[in-house]
């Protein structure tokens, strides 16, 4: 067991099985060092989480779901290392989408659901680069999307 196995499961945290793409995508791509994680949504073990950050969800609940992405990047992102997180050097970047409605601020405050996740798991190899947007709506609903790129050994 890697040391981020062991963090995983000093968090609390049990990994799911990688989501399976909902269109003509693959969930990740690695090239040279670098792999590239498609988004990936607030999916947990109750299902999607759906709703509007402002609308009928708040920044706590928003953060939830940021966090259900960053578990699900780190899914896949172990899938593309052959099940072996300790090949993680770096997390490069994220970006994340929030859906809410026009006016909504907070879209940093909910994506840091995700990015304290990332710190949290890799320690300073988990601190990156990012971007956080909002959008009307995004797939099948989901509150929250969060891609990523990592850097592997």
């Amino acid at each position: 067991m890697s040391a981020i196995d062991t963090r995983l499961a000093e968090l609390g945290i049990t990994l799911p099985e990688p989501v399976a793409p909902v269109a003509n995508y693959v969930p990740f791509v690695q090239s040279g060092s670098q792999v590239f994680i498609s988004g990936q949504v607030s999916i947990g073990p109750d299902g999607l989480v759906k709703g509007t950050l402002g609308k009928d969800m708040d920044v706590a609940a928003g953060q939830a779901a940021a966090r259900l992405c960053a578990i699900n990047l780190i899914a896949q992102l172990k899938a593309a290392c052959g099940g072996d997180l300790s090949r993680v050097k770096c997390v490069v970047k994220l970006g994340g989408f929030v859906a809410a409605v026009p006016g909504f601020t907070e879209i940093p405050q909910v994506i840091n659901g995700c990015s304290d996740l990332m710190v949290e798991v890799f320690g300073d190899a988990g601190r990156h680069a990012r971007s956080a947007v909002s959008c009307p709506v995004l797939p099948l609903g989901a509150a929250v999307e969060v891609d990523g790129v990592f850097e592997v050994a």
